[in-house]
């Protein structure tokens, strides 16, 4: 049986918990309900804090925490891709179905996508509508907005949906 380890974070725009295991961070997501800050002893959990800390800072632009992510090959084909996609920048579920050979499965990556239980770290967010419309996102659009025009706002670009 693996341990989990869990933690919370206060970010400015709601609870973050974070779970992990000895091997890496294994879930990031946002919870709507208030908590205590609990630290946990795991180092990949204190690491992700750390990491956090930068990221809303505006002073961290990619994560290298250690991952242990749980899902379907294909999901962690599409969530693979999610981690190429630059700070700053969107793309979107066509372009990602193109890329992994076949646009066909363009409802399979809108799927995986919104399994991602890696929040920000793994940057679902940064994937939009063909018609650069924010398209949905398991913890709210607006959270999603925020994200995006946060990284826009210490990135340096241009426009908030600049495709890459």
């Amino acid at each position: 049986m693996t341990n989990l380890y869990r933690a919370y974070y206060e970010s400015e725009i709601g609870w973050i918990k974070i779970s992990a295991t000895e091997k890496g961070i294994r879930e990031l997501e946002f919870e709507d309900k208030n908590h205590s800050e609990i630290k946990s002893e795991n180092p990949h959990i204190k690491e992700c804090l750390k990491q956090l800390d930068e990221y809303f800072g505006g002073k961290r632009k990619g994560f290298s925490v250690q991952l242990d992510w749980q899902g379907t090959e294909f999901q962690q084909k599409v969530w693979n891709y999610l981690l190429t996609i630059p700070y700053g920048k969107t793309t979107n579920y066509m372009e990602i179905a193109k890329t992994l050979g076949d646009e066909k499965a363009i409802r399979a990556v809108g799927t995986a996508n919104g399994r991602n239980n890696i929040a920000i770290i793994v940057p679902c967010h940064r994937v939009i509508g063909s018609d650069g419309s924010l398209t949905g996102y398991a913890y709210g659009i607006w959270r999603k907005d925020w994200l995006l025009n946060h990284e826009k706002e210490f990135s340096g670009a241009e426009k908030q949906l600049e495709m890459f």
